[in-house]
């Protein structure tokens, strides 16, 4: 039998292609992560930063709330406020009352613990300064 030379790939240089392939795949996709931590903001900073920077301020209800847009200040105060629901929630259920009482409770305690110039919103709506 007379056997028919082609040009296909054997299976040694297909092997050889595929893991090519892998390689600059595997670049691309380290080159597309370097490129997205590079534009990714700083790491987030404390609730205590971000309140000293007037970016942060404490409500008359319990919660913190944005002043000014700055960078991680929505994250940093939405963990913050996600953590403080969990305490007024538990706290509620125990001395049979409701969450946000329990929240005004706690904001006075916040503002006597917080440092001179903490900005507070008041239920008026209007923000002032410790």
């Amino acid at each position: 039998m007379r056997r028919v030379q082609s040009n296909a790939p054997t299976r040694r240089e297909r092997g050889t292609r595929a893991t090519r392939r892998q390689v600059c795949r595997g670049l691309a996709g380290l080159a597309f992560a370097a490129v997205v931590l590079a534009a990714a903001p700083a790491p987030a900073q404390t609730l205590n930063e971000l309140r000293a920077q007037g970016a942060v301020g404490e409500g008359y209800d319990g919660f913190a709330r944005v002043r000014t847009p700055a960078p991680g200040a929505q994250a940093a105060v939405d963990q913050v406020n996600a953590r403080r629901r969990e305490i007024y929630a538990k706290r509620a259920a125990e001395q049979k009352v409701s969450p946000a009482d329990v929240g005004r409770v706690y904001s006075r305690q916040i503002f006597e613990k917080a440092p001179p110039g903490t900005w507070f919103l008041q239920e008026s709506g209007q923000w002032a300064r410790k």
